[in-house]
């Protein structure tokens, strides 16, 4: 296994969205109870417009900062969290200060083992942090029921609701990607729709916003959201000139049609895995025979997910 594929691994298998046993009651029988839906996944080519950023402008305060919060635990992925943050930490409002007030929030204020093995320290806890106006959800393993009703709750209040990465399966658990379209990392794509087959997945979408509601693709995806939140509240040319200021090149952020990611679109060649398209070493990959073809699997997780749902999981291989 090379080091890429070892970095992959470790960033999907890290997240609760993709550990089975983690996301379970969530899984194939309890995604009826968010309402119907096809599970079928989309791509760049399909008509999919009124998924697509537009201008839809947001209104700053003329004093004082839009309140942002991180819901973060253990597992959570580094870049999914402080990419959005960097982003959102230089700008600056109306009235000359920051723009936004950026905190963490979290079940309770201990050190999280974060990914990479960083320790983070929560700024509040569920119970006493500030009303967000915007809530941003990285890739995590350990999001709790509580978190997830803080989310749910919260956002009845917000401007935006966004997901980064794997973090659109925390977002799904809260019902409020429901009848939606949504994105997350190319290597959850099936995944997501398995689960969760009333959300439309977009495949190859660097961003998805669908009202107060977004979601990011994998990553560094999660920057250009947060530049198009910036867009959003304080216009294009505040935009650019934090763009300019972090010395960032991606222009992803200026459209979100699938064109910054439209490799991620194309369907995934050779060995992979039937859940997630991970190519894999099919001399040590795990694997099982089902109705005389054998299927190969990057992780035990994704194994038990093919056995829970086998016809569902391969019409969706055959559907990317």
């Amino acid at each position: 296994m090379t080091r890429k594929e070892m970095t992959r691994r470790a960033l999907l298998q890290g997240s609760a969205a993709l550990g089975f046993m983690t996301s379970l009651p969530f899984s194939f029988a309890g995604a009826a109870s968010y309402g119907e839906g096809t599970g079928q996944t989309a791509g760049p080519a399909q008509d999919a417009a009124k998924h697509l950023a537009g201008p839809n402008p947001l209104t700053p305060p003329a004093t004082g900062a839009i309140p942002v919060a991180f819901p973060i635990s253990d597992g959570a992925v580094v870049i999914d969290f402080c990419g959005p943050y960097e982003v959102l930490r230089g700008v600056t409002g109306l009235d000359g200060n920051s723009a936004f007030q950026l905190y963490l929030v979290a079940d309770k204020i201990a050190p999280i083992k974060c990914s990479g093995e960083m320790l983070v320290m929560p700024n509040y806890t569920l119970e006493n942090a500030p009303a967000p106006k915007v809530i941003v959800i990285p890739a995590q393993n350990g999001a709790s029921e509580a978190m997830i009703r803080w989310i749910r709750a919260s956002t009845k209040a917000t401007d935006v609701t966004m997901s980064v990465c794997t973090g659109a399966f925390v977002l799904a658990q809260t019902g409020l990607l429901s009848g939606k379209a949504a994105t997350t990392h190319h290597y959850a794509y099936a995944d997501l729709a398995l689960q969760y087959p009333n959300i439309q997945v977009m495949r190859g979408y660097r961003f998805v916003e669908e009202g107060k509601i977004a979601t990011a693709g994998g990553l560094t995806s999660g920057m250009d959201l947060a530049l198009r939140l910036v867009e959003r509240y304080y216009r294009r040319e505040k935009a650019l000139d934090t763009a300019d200021n972090l010395e960032y090149q991606g222009k992803g952020w200026m459209d979100s049609s699938g064109a910054a990611n439209q490799i991620y679109a194309k369907a995934p060649t050779g060995t992979v895995c039937v859940i997630c398209g991970m190519p894999v070493d099919p001399k040590t990959a795990l694997n099982s025979a089902y109705q005389g073809h054998v299927y190969y699997f990057c992780s035990q997780g994704h194994k038990d997910t093919f056995h829970a749902a086998p016809e569902k999981a391969i019409q969706m291989a055959a559907s990317q």
